[in-house]
């Protein structure tokens, strides 16, 4: 997959919320708590832990958030909600 946008930092902030800055410039504060329930599929699970949640990191490569599992989420949908919550705010 080649994402249109890639995130280039992840600031874990309170709760399950991430700061997350955007190639393009865009920086979004999400709160990812839909991304972690029981539907998800076991790899989300673990972000449940607020501890282990705060482990996220933007990866360079990926150019995405991940967690030590291997847990990802796709940018380009991270870049769309992101877009949402500056143009409500």
């Amino acid at each position: 997959m080649n994402p249109s946008y890639f995130i280039t930092r992840a600031k874990p902030l309170k709760g399950f919320f991430v700061e997350l800055t955007f190639s393009d410039g865009l920086v979004a504060a999400l709160d990812l708590s839909t991304f972690i329930t029981d539907e998800s599929g076991t790899i989300f699970r673990p972000l449940s832990d607020p501890s282990y949640f705060r482990q996220v990191i933007a990866d360079p490569e990926l150019g995405t958030v991940v967690w030590p599992n291997g847990a990802d989420l796709a940018p380009d949908v991270l870049h769309e909600r992101a877009l949402r919550e500056v143009a409500s705010a």
